[in-house]
């Protein structure tokens, strides 16, 4: 275990270097799998797998960080997203000295109301849409400072009278130095596929996700950084623009260079921890900056912020990401453990 820094180093540069070579393809349903319910991970940029906290959200980054320390933990989060839709999450776990931890968490996004109308454009009425996906987490400690996880998420969508089930698994490791300093972690997520589609559709499958994170806490000072990378199976992320936009089809959006490239599969953050009771949090989103800022006015699109602090035997979190100039996301979310009443 002496060298295990050097090898989740070496497995980071090793996958950020395939990254750059093959070119993203598709997209795929089930949105509510791709979103962040817990309100840290919104503010270290959207996404850290390689770091350990105290909130059940978290386990949709990687279940692996779940560990005896989560028993009777209780976690809810609520995100008021965009125009009328709102998100949110509640998840309880509990630990078996003979068997291992288990968490239960449940996912769901409201899209609001949309118009129902006939071709002709007479409104018929009203309806809605909405996803909602069931995570049952598993945990068990390989040895003292290596631990696996396994989530699987039945996830259903709902889109006015038509309907689609399908399935996900996330696979994580995550190993804390014996100082508890460095933090690391690997998961494979959303690995799965659709069980029915939406009105006959052909099935679909899932889009795997593969994903290392790395986390550092200065021994001397109270500053942590955390270092996710993303997307490693989907190359470049290039992209090919709409006919009615770009005036020809099959044309790429190319970046400008190489570091442009890795950085796009990266989220970047760094925490203030005065205290075990309170910290402050920033980061970065750069492919979220990249993609959907506006070139004469960049402003903080991509930017994230938060902060967190422990009052009674209550956390509370708060994260915010500016998505464009339009849209910014606000994060809520509170954690407590029922032993402690």
């Amino acid at each position: 275990m002496k060298n295990i820094h050097k090898y989740f180093f070496t497995i980071l540069l090793v996958a950020l270097s395939y990254s750059g070579q093959a070119q993203r393809g598709g997209e795929s349903t089930f949105g509510l799998l791709h979103l962040t319910q817990s309100a840290k991970m919104a503010s270290l940029g959207g996404n850290q797998v390689g770091l350990a906290g105290n909130d059940l959200a978290m386990l949709l980054h990687n279940p692996a960080i779940l560990d005896s320390s989560f028993s009777q933990q209780v976690s809810m989060s609520y995100v008021p997203y965009m125009a009328d839709i709102s998100y949110g999450f509640g998840g309880i776990a509990w630990h078996f000295d003979q068997a291992g931890t288990f968490a239960l968490g449940f996912h769901h996004i409201g899209h609001g109301d949309f118009i129902a109308a006939e071709e002709s454009g007479l409104i018929t009425g009203s309806f809605t849409a909405g996803e909602s996906m069931v995570q049952l987490s598993y945990s068990r400690p390989l040895s003292p400072r290596l631990t696996a996880g396994l989530s699987i998420k039945p996830v259903f969508s709902r889109i006015e009278a038509y309907h689609s089930w399908g399935i996900a698994t996330d696979l994580g490791l995550f190993y804390k130095s014996m100082d508890q300093l460095f933090q690391a972690g690997i998961t494979l997520r959303n690995y799965g596929r659709q069980l029915t589609a939406y009105d006959n559709a052909p099935l679909e499958t899932l889009p795997a996700d593969l994903q290392v994170g790395l986390s550092q806490k200065l021994e001397h000072a109270p500053f942590r950084f955390s270092l996710t990378a993303q997307d490693l199976f989907s190359g470049s992320l290039q992209y090919t623009l709409p006919e009615s936009e770009q005036g020809a089809s099959n044309t790429f959006l190319e970046e400008d260079n190489t570091f442009e490239k890795v950085a796009r599969h990266l989220a970047i953050g760094v925490e203030f921890v005065p205290s075990g009771n309170f910290y402050v949090a920033g980061g970065i989103n750069p492919r979220r900056r990249a993609e959907l800022k506006m070139a004469n006015k960049p402003s903080t699109v991509g930017f994230t912020w938060g902060f967190g602090i422990k009052i009674y035997k209550f956390n509370f979190s708060y994260g915010s990401g500016r998505y464009h100039l339009g849209g910014t996301s606000n994060h809520f979310s509170i954690t407590t453990n029922l032993s402690a009443f």
